[in-house]
């Protein structure tokens, strides 16, 4: 396992600054981000993750790379909507892959251009792929280009760990997420991740 080059300093800032962050460190001690190095497998991966947990991701996820086990972006396109559906994709998400893997094939989007952007620069490109929103950009940022300070406010993981870690299990506005987060900057993905090991200790492959 290769880490990012800043992990192990996030780690000491964040154990430092926040006791809740400190334990779950603590108690996930030989894992930790690593990055997925295709741009197609990460935005589709997180696609599929939309709106579901983990698990059923997981799942969906399995059959798709039975049905193109490289994951490449003309494989899902030969595959067509239908197979695609069968996999377990609503119609929606069978064609945003669609959509997404056409502007791979076509070459349309500066993937080599996206790791000296900055992250908002990125986002910003992103979102005009159909089906992909800034919750899907930021898990971009953080699986593929491991940028550390990628906050994702509407990731439903991220808001359930925190109601269960912080507030006993009490539902909280995103203002108040946001106080419990400024003391993570710039490490806040290093916190994001950990906290989803509250839910699902092994990591997911984005």
């Amino acid at each position: 396992m290769t880490a990012p080059a800043f992990w192990d300093r996030a780690k000491r800032v964040l154990s430092r600054r926040d006791a809740v962050l400190r334990q779950i460190i603590r108690e996930h001690p030989r894992i930790a981000l690593e990055r997925r190095g295709e741009p197609f497998f990460t935005l589709a991966r997180a696609i599929v993750g939309q709106q579901i947990s983990v698990k059923a991701a997981a799942s969906i996820w399995g059959r798709l790379v039975t049905l193109a086990p490289q994951v490449q972006p003309r494989q899902m396109l030969e595959a067509g909507r239908e197979r695609l559906i069968a996999c377990g994709l609503s119609q929606r998400k069978a064609g945003y892959i669609a959509d997404l893997a056409r502007h791979f094939a076509e070459g349309t989007l500066q993937v080599n251009a996206w790791s000296g952007m900055d992250d908002e620069a990125v986002i910003d490109e992103l979102i005009q792929v159909q089906g992909i929103g800034r919750w899907t950009a930021q898990m971009y940022l953080i699986f593929n280009l491991l940028r550390p300070n990628v906050l994702p406010l509407d990731d439903l993981g991220l808001q359930r760990a925190i109601f269960m870690k912080y507030f006993g299990g009490r539902r909280v506005t995103p203002r108040t997420i946001r106080k419990i987060a400024a003391v993570w900057d710039p490490w806040s993905s290093v916190a994001t991740w950990y906290l989803w090991r509250c839910l699902d200790p092994v990591p997911v492959e984005y």
